[in-house]
């Protein structure tokens, strides 16, 4: 805003004291222009929110198959390993919050605590990429229950199956994490917007500048405000209000997961903070 002030307040004073050097502008240019920002804005905004979407629907998945994970373990494990079905399960869970945290950048070890043990912690500890080890924990303790006989070839393959699903979507939200919306669109809009700020006042030369100035922000503020959405939703992993609430969704699947292995106590849903979910 204060950009389009500046440019605008320049541009009306050399109208104003080199009025034979500024050519006439007809108002069908700034037209031209900003039909030309509204299709690259248009696209700026559906390229973003397929983004946001994608990882939204990416969250969708993963509770699903939590919840399936869950009653595979119940169906397919021996009734005597209940101990083993709840520490896979929990271990799951806390996969859910790890997950979310490393893909904000931040500690991939909070909320976790009471999910999994001392030696798990250990272990997490010697991987740079932690939800990934929780991943292999539990795989190798499927694959021990396996060996055991607590488990047939053919229900250890549907749950190795699920696990692989798990990887799959924590690969998914990693390359929306990891891919750099191109900068130079952002930039290049922000020329266009200038461009069509100078040429819309210098079509509304005859208008006073105490009406033209404001006109300016206004029909500029449009264009920029939609840019900035298109700039938050394209990263729907850093940690702002636009996020994809992935500490509330693994909150959620924490819930369900205590409920179907009928835990005394399970933790209350998250409430909206300031207006949005974490």
């Amino acid at each position: 805003m204060v950009y389009v002030i500046i440019i605008g307040l320049i541009v009306k004073a050399v109208a104003k004291y080199f009025i034979d050097v500024i050519p006439q502008m007809p108002i069908a240019i700034p037209t031209f222009i900003g039909t030309a920002i509204s299709v690259l804005l248009s696209f700026n905004l559906n390229q973003s929110y397929d983004r946001w979407w994608e990882a939204r629907k990416i969250w969708g998945a993963i509770v699903n198959d939590s919840r399936s994970l869950v009653l595979q373990l119940q169906s397919f494990v021996s009734q005597e390993q209940q101990l083993a079905i709840r520490q896979i399960a929990l271990r799951h869970v806390a996969w859910c919050y790890s997950l979310g945290q490393n893909l904000r950048g931040l500690d991939p070890k909070e909320n976790i605590e009471g999910l999994i043990d001392e030696e798990d912690m250990r272990e997490m500890d010697a991987h740079s990429n932690k939800p990934l080890a929780l991943l292999q924990m539990n795989a190798h303790q499927i694959a021990d229950l396996k060996a055991e006989g607590h488990l047939t070839e053919f229900y250890h393959v549907q749950l190795n199956t699920t696990l692989v699903k798990f990887s799959d979507a924590m690969g998914m939200a990693e390359r929306i994490k990891n891919t750099v919306f191109p900068v130079t669109y952002r930039l290049f809009l922000h020329f266009m917007i200038y461009v069509f700020v100078v040429t819309l006042s210098i079509s509304l030369g005859e208008i006073d500048s105490i009406y033209e100035i404001p006109l300016l922000v206004v029909i500029s503020c449009c264009f920029l405000l939609l840019e900035r959405t298109a700039t938050h939703l394209q990263d729907p992993f850093d940690n702002r209000p636009t996020d994809t609430p992935v500490t509330a969704v693994a909150r959620t699947i924490h819930i369900n997961t205590c409920n179907l292995l009928k835990e005394e106590k399970a933790p209350s849903p998250l409430v909206p903070e300031s207006f949005y979910l974490l």
